[in-house]
């Protein structure tokens, strides 16, 4: 089966589809993930999980949403559900030099992270596509239904893309609540630093009952704000009810 995300490579104009890695690629990335890396983020975190058993088997595909409180999330929740998770990534985490660069490359492509150029508005339509090519092969795609980090730490309002590829691929959503990233990694540190992570999954959403319930026009909304009541269950979070990115462009404003 091709490797979605090792058929990806990122261009100024977005994602486009290259010949995917060879299987050394693939040995050096489980290397780096299992071996050089896991242990790291498992010793700083000491990670306690719960509800794993709510995320489908290798091979079956799955929507991960979850909260989003640090750059580290991304690398905690691979590690926690036991499978391969691909999230979209800044292109820039891609395109640096010199070692630190090439380090960095193989550190976000062993998580199965997928670059983008978020600012070229065709790559938010090729985004989608990539995420239905994960998703029809089987794979897990996690997704952050705020859009960005939560600054101030709440739980911010959901944008309905985690809906929709529901709807278009008919994979299961598994809402996933985190707690204690931000502090491994606040928004602003450059480094991290030891502290306990809770990785909490809950069973999936149920989509088909909410189809049955709502009209089209109203659907997306329905199934975002099933999700993000999910992972505030979870997470006991503080609710803001607007999305991150005002909330954060206000708290830089005021910086």
């Amino acid at each position: 089966m091709a490797d979605p995300v090792a058929a990806t490579r990122w261009h100024e104009g977005g994602v486009v589809s290259e010949p995917e890695f060879g299987d050394s690629n693939r040995v050096l990335d489980g290397l780096m993930r299992y071996v050089v890396i896991g242990p790291i983020v498992h010793g700083m975190t000491r990670m306690k999980i719960s509800g794993r058993e709510h995320i489908p088997a290798e091979g079956q595909p799955a929507i991960i949403a979850s909260n989003h409180l640090s750059f580290v999330d991304s690398m905690v929740i691979p590690l926690a559900s036991g499978r391969r998770v691909s999230f979209l990534g800044k292109a820039e985490y891609f395109t640096g030099t010199g070692v630190k660069g090439a380090f960095l490359r193989s550190w976000m492509r062993s998580f199965g992270t997928i670059p983008v150029e978020r600012e070229d508005a065709r790559a938010a339509a090729e985004s989608l596509h990539i995420a239905e090519r994960v998703l029809a092969s089987g794979g897990a795609f996690g997704i952050y239904p705020e859009g960005t980090r939560s600054r101030d730490g709440r739980l911010h309002r959901g944008r309905t893309g985690v809906a929709r590829l529901a709807l278009t691929t008919g994979a299961p959503i598994i809402p996933c609540a985190l707690s204690g990233t931000q502090d491994v990694q606040p928004p602003d540190a450059r480094l991290p630093r030891p502290a306990k992570v809770t990785v909490s999954f809950g069973p999936p959403i149920d989509v088909a009952g909410l189809a049955a319930q709502f009209t089209k026009a109203k659907l997306l909304r329905e199934i975002t704000d099933a999700v993000t009541d999910a992972i505030g269950e979870m997470s006991g979070q503080e609710r803001s009810g607007r999305y991150a990115s005002d909330v954060n462009a206000e708290l830089e404003g005021h910086s």
